[in-house]
């Protein structure tokens, strides 16, 4: 028979793993807070705080497949403050991505970020010295938040974020992805022509040095971001 007590240690574990896992549900706009799902998309993993990791899924993209919830679009000036707001710290160490894609048909509600479309927008690194250490800056963070460029397009955008943990990444497969898309109407802004532009799924392997590597032993001695270049404006 199944105890009582073999139940209650199965429950914890799971409590446990779900406790070390969060997701991104808030979007941050000139500091404030917006509700959870409400300017971004609700994740399949809004019960689970599960991660993907196969980066050639289409998962990859905005981890919505299975939800295909409707989300609202925030609006934000060009060359303000937005940001992402986890549901919890974020406990692995490893390191944060920021993508960006004009809605071709200038509806973001109704796009779904196909293409060679994105571009990179802000991210946080680690940072090594020589073999002797390596640390994650984004770790334990409650949320991150950046400037828009000022000279991007108006119009609508998906925002993007991807934290990458990588306290399991010395196998193929074994980083952890967790993502969010949010929708937002860029407002006042310039001609700028962002770029490089990049697909998602598409932009990774899965091998890349940033990606597959071991940040325990031995030591890595650099840290080569994953993506392509910040684009600045």
């Amino acid at each position: 028979m199944f105890s009582s007590k073999l139940l209650s240690a199965v429950l914890v574990s799971f409590a446990a793993l779900a406790s070390a896992h969060y997701t991104f549900p808030s979007l941050i706009v000139n500091g404030a807070v917006t509700p959870a799902w409400a300017d971004v998309r609700q994740t399949n993993n809004f019960e689970s705080n599960a991660p993907v990791t196969d980066v050639t899924s289409a998962d990859f993209r905005c981890y919505n497949t299975a939800i295909n919830a409707p989300a609202l679009t925030a609006t934000v000036a060009a060359g303000s403050s937005i940001g992402f707001q986890a549901n919890g710290a974020v406990y692995h160490p490893g390191v944060v991505n920021v993508y960006m894609a004009k809605a071709p048909n200038g509806n973001a509600a109704t796009w779904d970020g196909s293409g060679a479309v994105w571009f990179k927008v802000y991210q946080i690194s680690a940072v090594t010295n020589g073999g002797s250490s390596i640390t994650f800056p984004a770790q334990n963070a409650l949320s991150y938040s950046f400037n828009i460029p000022k000279s991007i397009p108006s119009g609508q955008y998906l925002v993007r974020i991807e934290q990458i943990a990588l306290h399991a990444a010395s196998t193929f497969g074994g980083a952890q992805f967790y993502i969010s898309c949010g929708q937002v109407n860029v407002t006042g802004g310039g001609n700028g022509t962002p770029g490089p532009l990049v697909s998602i799924p598409g932009v990774y392997t899965g091998t890349e040095p940033g990606i597959m590597l071991n940040i325990y032993y031995p030591v890595p001695t650099s840290y080569v971001q994953p993506g392509p270049v910040v684009w600045s404006g």
